[in-house]
């Protein structure tokens, strides 16, 4: 925490990962965790803790991995500090991660988007938070985190309307605000804040609105736009899957990828090629300037003169 100075979310994974590994060494091992010694947590210890996260508590392949990018991170630290367990350390670091099946990102369409929109009460207070959340996370495609951080200090909704947050990595970033969404924050923003609440979108106690608050936000107003468009019922529509949607609505916009890229607050531009994978459209029109099968192709014919002298230019 003091010498790396990484995130809260960071912390918090790491902290959980070693909590659940302390709590599967004392059943394996029969011993207190603070009773145990270095040399006692080897590879095939942590292997078998591995293998026990996917079959007895049913994580994925990817929080599999997870978990063991924080055992790793300890292991380089004993690396400088237990230079005598080096053979130890080094079949520990050595542990793979574990192959997956990377699969297409899920995203909402404009119907879906608009049916998921139209839910919330607008009569009442909760209501109204819950709309003005929705339309920020799908226009914006803030991380859930970023979202249930924000302050209502980090708008401007003048002139160049943008929203200030700190995102993953420690990286500041602007992302500007459609004509539709600043009418609505303008309007949230006219809402007393619940116990003097300096978050954007409180919990009905005026705190921060957790993780799982806004997931039980989503699940409730989804559960209603699936009877209204039958399209939703066969997705599974997670906060992260809006972050996907603003990427696909700035991408099949004919957005760059680069500047898609600064607006998602990617590490690297390569990031965003998951969402040209999964626009269909796309793949469309370009099997639209393909010859077709069997087809004669057409006679080659020179441009212009004027419009050749031009491209020359």
């Amino acid at each position: 925490m003091q010498q790396r100075q990484v995130s809260g979310h960071t912390i918090s994974s790491y902290r959980d990962t070693f909590r659940m590994f302390l709590e599967f060494s004392r059943q394996r091992l029969k011993k207190a965790p603070s009773g145990l010694r270095f040399e006692e947590i080897d590879a095939p210890l942590i292997a078998a803790f591995l293998q026990d996260l996917e079959k007895t508590r049913g994580v994925s392949a990817r929080t599999r991995n997870l978990r063991l990018t924080a055992v790793r991170s300890f292991f380089r630290f004993a690396a400088f500090e237990l230079p005598d367990h080096a053979s130890q350390i080094q079949r520990v670091l050595a542990i793979p991660g574990k192959r997956f099946t990377r699969r297409q990102v899920a995203f909402l369409t404009r119907p879906e988007i608009d049916a998921l929109l139209e839910v919330p009460d607008k009569s009442a207070w909760s209501g109204r938070r819950d709309h003005a959340l929705l339309l920020t996370a799908i226009q914006t495609g803030l991380r859930q985190s970023e979202i249930t951080a924000l302050r209502r200090v980090d708008l401007v909704l003048g002139a160049g309307a943008h929203v200030r947050v700190l995102g993953k990595g420690r990286k500041e970033r602007c992302t500007p605000f459609g004509k539709k969404t600043v009418g609505v924050l303008k309007e949230w923003l006219r809402e007393p804040s619940r116990s003097g609440s300096e978050f954007l979108f409180p919990n009905a106690k005026g705190g921060c609105l957790s993780a799982d608050g806004v997931q039980y936000i989503l699940h409730k107003h989804l559960t209603v736009a699936r009877g209204r468009c039958p399209s939703l019922r066969e997705k599974r529509v997670t906060p992260h899957v809006l972050r996907h949607t603003a990427a696909m609505e700035l991408l099949q916009a004919g957005v760059d990828r680069s500047v898609i890229a600064l607006w998602l607050g990617h590490e690297s531009v390569e990031t965003t090629q998951i969402y040209l994978e999964a626009d269909l459209a796309l793949k469309e029109r370009a099997l639209s300037k393909t010859v077709p099968i069997n087809a004669r192709p057409k006679r080659y014919r020179p441009d212009d003169q004027l419009l050749a002298f031009l491209k020359r230019l």
